[in-house]
Order: C-alpha cells, then sequence, then structure tokens
C-alpha cells in the first residue's frame, strides 16, 4: 500500500488537490504498479514562514 505525502503552502483549492491526487495516483499506479484503490495521498499543507530554504526563511 503506497502512501504518498504532500508538503505545501496552503491556499490550493479543494479542486487542485483533488486533481493532483488523481495524478499522482495514476503515477503511482502507472509506474509502481500499484493499486490505485489502495494508494493513499496525504496533503500536509504548511504554513509558509515554517519553510526555509538554504537557512533562510521563505518569503
Amino acid at each position: 500500500m503506497p502512501i504518498v505525502k504532500v508538503l505545501m503552502y496552503g491556499g490550493r483549492t479543494q479542486q487542485q488537490k483533488d486533481d493532483l491526487a488523481r495524478a499522482i495516483t495514476d503515477a503511482v499506479e502507472s509506474i509502481a504498479k500499484a493499486p490505485r484503490d489502495q494508494t493513499i495521498v496525504v496533503f500536509q499543507e504548511v504554513a509558509k514562514e515554517h519553510y526555509y530554504i538554504g537557512a533562510k526563511r521563505a518569503s
């Protein structure tokens, strides 16, 4: 059972998350040959001020 965790800034619409989950599930099914009904996609939205790139806070 593949579990794909997506960390991203907040602000995406539910439709965008639905579309992304579908695309990720399609890719896992196609490439990893995993059954789509056993593929889990988890979105975790993290506030932008919690991201650091090159030791600098993302802006």
